[in-house]
């Protein structure tokens, strides 16, 4: 029988039959503000609520930014740091007097400073967020795909599960960087749109491994005091949520070209 974690989102957890199976890396991929950071958030805060040890790798916000949005919805993350049941490693503010932080986007520094953190805990199994793993290729997306299998071989062995996210640009839906999708052994994919001069957030299971996933996309919506809900099945299809058949082709054929030079 497969061994599954939740998540924290229930109905989330319910189309998964369940959860994330133990061990495996999932691409959390989407545009700013689709809601990826909170729904790592779920996934720490319930491993917290059920005694598992956690890191979270913070590279676009600092740890006290974190700590914040986590007591929004309830979540005490700062308790959880006292009591040695959450490292939170912080990318950005990069002091070196900090222990939980890195000076260096190099993903040789961020396996280094997790398998520090995991130490620290023991060998039992943990859980691991990365948000996000594009800031690591910003200026390099050709890389993407290689640092991501490098993290993900790495920590592999040291009985991980782990949720990464990747950013998508707003006006193409184009990653930065194809990486995580290729490695990752389940994606869910959040959207945006705006439709009668309101933001509406999507959700898809793009890939689950030993699951028998849901395939609809659902309308989603973040909730005060509560955080990442599934509302209903949405009433648009995966294709509305694609781009041109004729900008695809261009995207694909730049990437072609950018990685031959």
């Amino acid at each position: 029988m497969i061994e599954r974690l939740q998540i924290g989102v229930p109905e989330l957890d319910k189309i998964l039959q369940g959860g994330i199976p133990r061990g495996f890396v999932v691409a959390v991929t989407g545009e700013p503000g689709t809601g990826k950071t909170i729904l790592c958030l779920h996934f720490i805060a319930k491993g917290i609520e059920l005694n598992e040890p956690a890191i979270y790798v913070t590279t676009e916000e600092s740890r006290e930014s974190i700590i914040n949005q986590a007591s929004q919805f309830g979540w005490d993350f700062r308790k959880a740091m006292n009591e040695n049941k959450l490292i939170i490693i912080d990318a950005i503010m990069r002091s070196n007097e900090d222990r939980w932080s890195i000076n260096k986007l190099l993903p040789e520094v961020l396996i280094a400073k997790v398998i520090e953190a995991k130490k620290s805990f023991g060998y039992s199994h943990a859980r691991l967020v990365i948000d996000s793993m594009s800031a690591f290729w910003l200026d390099k997306p050709v890389m993407a795909r290689k640092y991501s299998y490098q993290v993900k071989r790495t920590l592999y062995k040291w009985n991980f599960t782990i949720m990464m996210t990747s950013q998508y640009a707003i006006t193409t839906s184009d990653a930065f960087g194809f990486g995580i999708e290729h490695i990752a052994d389940g994606i869910i994919r959040l959207r945006r749109r705006i439709v009668n001069n309101r933001l509406w957030r999507f959700l898809v299971i793009e890939k689950m491994r030993q699951t028998a996933h849901d395939t609809r996309v659902w309308e989603v919506d973040i909730v005060d005091k509560i955080g990442f809900r599934l509302i209903r099945p949405a009433a648009y299809s995966r294709a509305d949520f694609s781009l041109p058949q004729k900008v695809q082709e261009k995207i694909i054929k730049a990437k072609q070209e950018a990685e031959r030079t």
